[in-house]
């Protein structure tokens, strides 16, 4: 990982320089030297666009580094979060999940802290002007993208190796030397895996935050259309947490997140149990498969698989576009800013959790293959392997999936909402009523088919 965290660290610096000279090359020093805005809102803001500009790119770029370094001590080899689980090992494959678990909890509290740090750190580069505050937060997001190459170098170096690896495995013609390296290589591109899906869900909750100043211009704006004069907060574009409703959209903001998990978890236990299915079929009808002397039939598991996931894709699909539409109309446009909260909140922690929980579960077997605490074969190995086996869906599945997730959300939550304020300031609460009764039942109606659908298993 020296080499990859090298690369980063020299990309990170000298995208800030870059960055510095672009600043001071393009933007005037005063807010009134620019162009396009109106002279007396410029004239109201104090401070140098410069130093606001280059300020949040760089919180963008210091928020990246930093997630960096605090995934990469939670899921690399050789780091003590990783050597506890792998050393649980010892004792059975129930404690290797509990320890596992235990490092994405963990990690996720951290992760979120430096992810909330960056987003108010660039809200205070505003100076108290809400807008000036949200174009910060969007420059931090960009900041996190300046070093997109390596990220992007680092997503792919993860399945490259993963992949090398399992070939030289099945081949059998890898030994000794050759192996013990595709196996490390494996092992870091776990980690680098772990931190790209940590810069990624930092990045859809940078950009879920710019957007709340569209959703609430959307409001106003649409307020303004319907020529009403409202005294309500949330026509304001203000979330007023002591309104009950606004509490219920926070809750099922949150829990869609938990759902949306289960969902695709389950997919990959459905699809999986198919697979084994399939295996076992195909040995106990060819037996010479075992022998060398059959060839399997491959194309029946990746019609499994095939078939499977686009099956499965429906449901949570469904759940991402017709939630924000149910409560919006529902419960009204507040209730729909709560729901969004809420959703960004609960999955920023649950996606650092289910990717760095995976991350550790599989670079413990790693170790435990590399010799530590019996080596292959041993039962300290079957142990993690079952580990490994829970934390593929968490981190290659679940995790990645709940980045899309909250960007669906944020979006559809935005195009529905001039729609909900107008039909709630024009009285027509039977046609708010109707839609929403609509997108609940899709969902409802998609959950039943999903759990009434067999999959191919037996």
């Amino acid at each position: 990982m020296s080499a990859i965290n090298r690369s980063f660290y020299i990309s990170a610096v000298i995208s800030a320089v870059l960055v510095g000279i672009a600043t001071f090359t393009y933007l005037p020093d005063s807010f009134s030297a620019l162009s396009g805005l109106d002279p007396a809102f410029a004239g109201s803001i104090t401070g140098n666009p410069r130093t606001v500009a280059l300020g949040a790119v760089i919180i963008g770029i210091v928020l990246a580094a930093a997630i960096q370094m605090l995934t990469g001590f939670f899921t690399e080899v050789g780091k003590r979060p990783v050597n506890d689980v792998a050393a649980s090992s010892k004792t059975g494959p129930a404690t290797v999940i509990l320890a596992g678990v235990s490092v994405g909890f963990e990690s996720a509290v951290f992760s979120a802290l430096l992810i909330a740090a960056a987003v108010f750190g660039a809200y205070l580069l505003g100076g108290g002007v809400i807008v000036l505050s949200l174009f910060a937060v969007a420059l931090a997001g960009c900041g996190l993208l300046t070093t997109v190459g390596v990220i992007v170098a680092m997503d792919t170096f993860g399945p490259i190796s993963d992949n090398a690896q399992g070939i030289a495995e099945m081949s059998g013609d890898v030994k000794g030397e050759g192996a013990k390296i595709l196996t490390s290589l494996d092992a870091v591109g776990n980690t680098t895996k772990a931190i790209t899906k940590g810069i990624a869900i930092a990045t859809a909750v940078l950009a879920a935050t710019a957007l709340f100043g569209a959703f609430t211009d959307a409001i106003k704006n649409t307020v303004k259309e319907v020529g009403a004069t409202v005294a309500g907060l949330e026509y304001q574009g203000v979330l007023d947490v002591a309104d009950p409703r606004n509490l219920v959209g926070l809750i099922i903001g949150a829990s869609v997140v938990f759902l949306f998990s289960g969902l695709a978890i389950n997919a990959v236990s459905r699809a999986a149990g198919a697979v084994v299915m399939e295996v076992r079929n195909q040995f106990q009808l060819h037996p010479g498969i075992m022998k060398g002397t059959e060839k399997p039939e491959y194309g029946r598991v990746v019609d499994i698989c095939t078939r499977d996931s686009l099956r499965e894709l429906a449901t949570p699909g469904l759940l991402a576009v017709m939630a924000p539409i149910a409560v919006g109309f529902g419960l009204g446009v507040g209730a729909l800013g709560a729901y969004l909260a809420g959703a960004i909140g609960t999955g920023t922690l649950m996606a650092v959790f289910l990717a760095n929980s995976g991350g550790a579960w599989d670079n413990a077997k790693k170790m435990v293959e590399d010799g530590h605490h019996g080596g292959k074969g041993s039962d300290a190995h079957a142990a993690t392997v079952i580990g490994d086996t829970v934390g593929d869906p968490f981190k290659d599945t679940a995790g990645p999936a709940i980045n899309p997730l909250i960007k669906v959300m944020n979006l559809v939550g935005l195009l529905v909402t001039p729609a909900v304020v107008r039909f709630s300031l024009e009285g027509r609460d039977s046609t708010n009523l109707g839609i929403a009764l609509v997108a609940v039942a899709i969902i409802v109606a998609a959950l039943v088919i999903g759990r009434r659908k067999s999959t191919t298993i037996g």
